[in-house]
Parts: C-alpha cells; sequence; structure tokens
C-alpha cells in the first residue's frame, strides 16, 4: 500500500519537474530575446521602448528565478521518494518469505476445514436417520392411540345416543302430562267462563225481577203509609173525644213502633252472624281435615320421588364421569363436545323430577300447586357445561410446563420450610434487608380514641435479583386495633416497588409498639410500628439564665419562654 502511494506522487512529481524544466528554457529564450530588443532600442534611442522592455525583463527573471527554486524543490523531493521506494522494495523482499508461508498455513486450513464439514455433515445424516427412525415409531404410536380413541369415541357416542333416548322418552312422557293437564285446565276454565255467563244472566234476571219488587213495594209502601195515616187520624179523634193529650199519644204510639222494629232487626243480625260462625267452623274443619290428608300424601309422593331422584342422578353421575374421563384423554373431540352440547346434564336431569311431580296429576289443584315448586332446589335447576376438553399440546410444552410447575413447588416449599438463597452477582453478595420500607418506621402520633388513622407504606426490592415477598403478621399486642391490607405482586425486579396500607382504630389511649412482619426469599423483615399518645412537652428556651455584672441597687430584668412542643395541654406554675 505504501509502495503504491510512493508510486503515485512520483510519477506526477517527475512530470511536474519536467514541465518545470520546459518552463524555465522557455523564459531563458525569452530573456535573451528581450536583451536583444533593449540593445536595438538603446541604439534606436527610443527611451519609451527601452523602460518597458526592462519592465519585461525584470519580470521575466524573477519567474525564472521562481521556476529554478520550484524545480530544486521537485528534485529534492523526486530523491527522497526514490530513496523511500528503495526502502520499501527492500521491506518487500524481507517479507516475500512470510508471505508465502502464510498462503501456505492458509491453504492447510482450509483443507482442515473441509475435513471438518465432511465429518459433521456424515453426523447429521446419521442424527436424520435417527430422527426418521423416531419419527416412524412415534407415528406408529400415534396410529395405535387414534384407533384406540376411534374406539371409545364411538362406544361413547353410543352410550350418548342411549341416554339421549332415555331422555327423549322421558321428555315426551312429562310433555304429555302437561299437555293433558292444559287441556283439562283449558275445559275447567271453559266451565268456569259458563258458569259466569249464567251468573250474569241470573243477576240480569233478579235485577229486572228486583225492579218490579221495588215497585209493588213502592205502591206497598204508599198505601201502607196512607192506611197508617187514617188510623192515626181515627186515634187522634178517639183520643180527642176522650178529652186526652192527642200529640203526646201519637209519639208514645211512634216510640213503641221503633223499638220493636229496632228488636227485630237486633234478632234478624244475632241469627245472621250466628249462622256465618258456624259456616266458618264448619270450613275451618273440612280444611284441616283436607290439609292433613294432602299432607301424609305428599309426604309419600316425596318420599317417593327423591328415591327415584337419588337413583337416576346417581346413575347419571356415573355416566358422565365415565364420558369426561374418556374425552379428556381424546385429541378430536369436535364431534363429541358438539354431540354433549346438544344434551348437557340439565336436559338429561329434568326429564325424572318432572317424571315424578306429574304422577299426583289425578290429585287435586291444591296438591298439583305444592308439588311444582320443590322445597330445596335440585340439580335440574342449575346449568351445568361440560368441561371442555383440551386440544392435544406439544409434548415439549408440556414438559417445559411441568418443568416450571415443579420448580414453583419446590421454591415454595422451601420459603415455607425457612430455607433461604444468597442473592450474589459478580465479586459481591447481598447483605441485609432485601427489602427497604419507605418511611422507615411506621408511626402514628397523637392519635384520638375512636378516630380511624391511615397510611400508605412503599417496600422497594434492594436486592441484586428477582424476590418475592409476602405478608407474615403483625405483632400480637397490635392485632385489635391495626390492620393490614397488602396484595402480594408476584415477581418483583431489583429496584421495583409495591404498596401496603396500614390501618389503626385506637380504643384505649395507651402507647403501642410492634411490627409488620414480611417473608422473602433471601429471609424474613420487619418494618416498626408505634403509637404514640398525646403528650406534653414542655421546653425552656434558656438554660441558664445570666445577668452579667451589675451595679448595686440597679434593677435588671430577663425574659425567658416556655414553650410546649406537644399535642396535649396543661397547666404550670
Amino acid at each position: 500500500k505504501n509502495l503504491q502511494n510512493i508510486n503515485d506522487v512520483f510519477v506526477p512529481c517527475s512530470d511536474t519537474l519536467n514541465a518545470c524544466r520546459l518552463r524555465s528554457k522557455m523564459l531563458a529564450k525569452q530573456l535573451d530575446h528581450v536583451d536583444m530588443e533593449i540593445e536595438r532600442e538603446e541604439e534606436a534611442g527610443n527611451v519609451a521602448a527601452v523602460s518597458r522592455l526592462q519592465a519585461v525583463s525584470s519580470r521575466l527573471c524573477t519567474e525564472l528565478e521562481t521556476e529554478k527554486d520550484l524545480e530544486l524543490r521537485l528534485a529534492l523531493t523526486l530523491k527522497q521518494n526514490l530513496v523511500e521506494l528503495w526502502q520499501i522494495e527492500t521491506k518487500q523482499g524481507k517479507y516475500s518469505i512470510l508471505r508465502e508461508q502464510l498462503q501456505k498455513d492458509e491453504k492447510e486450513l482450509q483443507m482442515q476445514y473441509q475435513e471438518e464439514r465432511k465429518v459433521r455433515i456424515w453426523k447429521e445424516k446419521i442424527t436424520a436417520l435417527q430422527a426418521e427412525g423416531t419419527r416412524r415409531t412415534r407415528k406408529k404410536r400415534e396410529e395405535e392411540a387414534r384407533r384406540e380413541r376411534e374406539e371409545r369415541n364411538k362406544k361413547l357416542l353410543e352410550d350418548a345416543k342411549r341416554n339421549h333416548e332415555k331422555a327423549v322418552s322421558f321428555l315426551r312422557q312429562s310433555m304429555a302430562r302437561i299437555h293433558e293437564k292444559n287441556a283439562k285446565e283449558e275445559v275447567k276454565a271453559q266451565e268456569h267462563m259458563e258458569r259466569r255467563i249464567q251468573a250474569v244472566l241470573s243477576l240480569k234476571t233478579s235485577i229486572t225481577s228486583n225492579r218490579e219488587r221495588l215497585q209493588t213495594l213502592q205502591i206497598l209502601n204508599k198505601a201502607k203509609a196512607l192506611e197508617e195515616k187514617k188510623e192515626e187520624m181515627k186515634m187522634r179523634d178517639a183520643i180527642i173525644a176522650e178529652g186526652g193529650n192527642a200529640i203526646r199519644e201519637i209519639f208514645l204510639h211512634k216510640r213503641q213502633q221503633e223499638h220493636e222494629k229496632k228488636k227485630e232487626a237486633f234478632r234478624e243480625l244475632q241469627k245472621s252472624r250466628k249462622m256465618e260462625i258456624v259456616s266458618r267452623i264448619l270450613q275451618e274443619r273440612a280444611s284441616i281435615h283436607k290439609q292433613r290428608k294432602s299432607q301424609s300424601a305428599i309426604k309419600a309422593i316425596k318420599a317417593r320421588a327423591l328415591f327415584r331422584l337419588f337413583c337416576f342422578v346417581l346413575l347419571n353421575m356415573q355416566v358422565i364421569e365415565f364420558c369426561l374421563k374418556i374425552a379428556q384423554a381424546t385429541t378430536k373431540h369436535e364431534t363429541v363436545e358438539n354431540k354433549w352440547r346438544a344434551i348437557s346434564p340439565s336436559d338429561l336431569l329434568i326429564s325424572r323430577p318432572q317424571d315424578v311431580l306429574w304422577e299426583s296429576g289425578d290429585e287435586d289443584t291444591e296438591r298439583d300447586k305444592t308439588l311444582l315448586v320443590p322445597e330445596f332446589p335440585g340439580l335440574w335447576n342449575q346449568e351445568h357445561d361440560l368441561p371442555k376438553v383440551p386440544k392435544a399440546e406439544d409434548p415439549t410444552l408440556l414438559a417445559i410446563r411441568a418443568m416450571r410447575k415443579q420448580m414453583a413447588e419446590k421454591k415454595m416449599e422451601e420459603l415455607q420450610a425457612g430455607i433461604l438463597h444468597k442473592q450474589t452477582v459478580p465479586g459481591q453478595e447481598h447483605k441485609g434487608c432485601a427489602f427497604h420500607s419507605k418511611p422507615s418506621c411506621i408511626h402514628f402520633k397523637d392519635f384520638d380514641v375512636g378516630q380511624i388513622y391511615k397510611k400508605k407504606i412503599v417496600l422497594t426490592n434492594a436486592s441484586y435479583s428477582v424476590n418475592y415477598c409476602r405478608l407474615v403478621g403483625i405483632s400480637e399486642c397490635l392485632k385489635d386495633f391495626i390492620s393490614v391490607h397488602f396484595d402480594p405482586p408476584g415477581k418483583m425486579s431489583s429496584g421495583m416497588s409495591c404498596e401496603f396500607l396500614v390501618t389503626f382504630k385506637p380504643m384505649i389511649n395507651e402507647g403501642l409498639e410492634g411490627a409488620v412482619m414480611f417473608m422473602a426469599q433471601t429471609g424474613s423483615f420487619s418494618v416498626p410500628l408505634k403509637c404514640t399518645v398525646k403528650t406534653c412537652m414542655l421546653a425552656l428556651d434558656k438554660e441558664l439564665i445570666d445577668f452579667g455584672s451589675l451595679v448595686v441597687g440597679e434593677t435588671i430584668s430577663r425574659t425567658i419562654s416556655l414553650t410546649n412542643s406537644g399535642a396535649l395541654g396543661t397547666r404550670f406554675k
């Protein structure tokens, strides 16, 4: 590279030197020509031309001198470049042997790489053949497992079909009973409607007849009133004829008639009330007798229903467990799952209770009402979903999950057993508490009894790596007054922080001291907690009262400040 640089410099330098020599020759010829012209003009006596030619001669002289200086410098640099060129050629001669040795070493290294490549290709072919063999064996095992799964699925589908047919038959029976009951209810409703229509018609006829009776009664009442007036006039005439007080006698007679009417109405009211009381007593006796009879029948029906329900639920649960065990081992689960979605456990279980409940369809309506709503909720009232059959996963993923689960369980066992891990980084080992709290001490100062105080504390991971933190508890003396709310954050990187809330509800006016205890991967630690009551803290601003030097009879005064820095007031003297 240095040789190339010198050649690049040497060639233009030599060309520049040749050009400089040509220019100096041309300048020398021009200078000789000017000197001849000057002599010619001096002989002719032309002063102006002589002065002009002298200026040209001086300019040419300066240019010739500069060209010669440049020629000297170029010749010098050319010599230096030649010296460097010769030195580099000598060095190249020295290093040619080393270059040949290097080329030979490179060839040997290339041959070694080729041999290693051949060996590696041979090993890869062997591993590929082994992998092909394992793949074939695994494919064979998977084919056998698939056949077994297909047989199990076929059996499972047959069982599901049989169960579905049973459920459908039970459902048809119950639906037939429901339709029969609905038809009976419709007939009863029609009869009730006819009775109501007849009652309305009878009411209409009674209203018309009552209207006629009312008219006849009005006529009779008018006639009766006329007769009473006539009798009253006769009585008055008779009393006047006898010489008595007619007005007094008539008033007394009217009061006696009203009194008799009231007595008669009271007797009628007593009779109606007695009849009503007797009818109510008879109705109550009949209802009690009927209720006892229906309760005994209900108890018998419930006992039969519970026994049948228990047997049917037990049978269905066994079938469902067997089907789930088979379904969990299969990967082609979509067909089975679709079938079982169409036949849920609630569909299988809902037919039997209805079958049991509708057995009392021939009883009276009150018994039907009591049996329609069971005393306790059964499995048929709950919605059941079959667990989804997981798809087949990659065995490597399953192995990784199992390994992670084992590691997590091992860590938890070590933490519970108190086995602690040292945390080290290159050149250092962490010592001291793994977590720092801010503030370092939880201090509830100057509290009032009955109030609630809350403080938020920040825990920071001060260890060198990922760490865990969980709450262990608080001191025994603080459990009645202090509650800690802490959500474990899980894995915490170095420098990360989490928060917990401390709530203090004082019930007594006493100071308390304790700690909130935590457990980390590197060991246990605690945050001190202190609760101090209100106190008075008196302090003087001077420790020594110095009056200095004074004259006898002179009076000097000094002011002293007494300060209470506490939260509790006090008296002093």
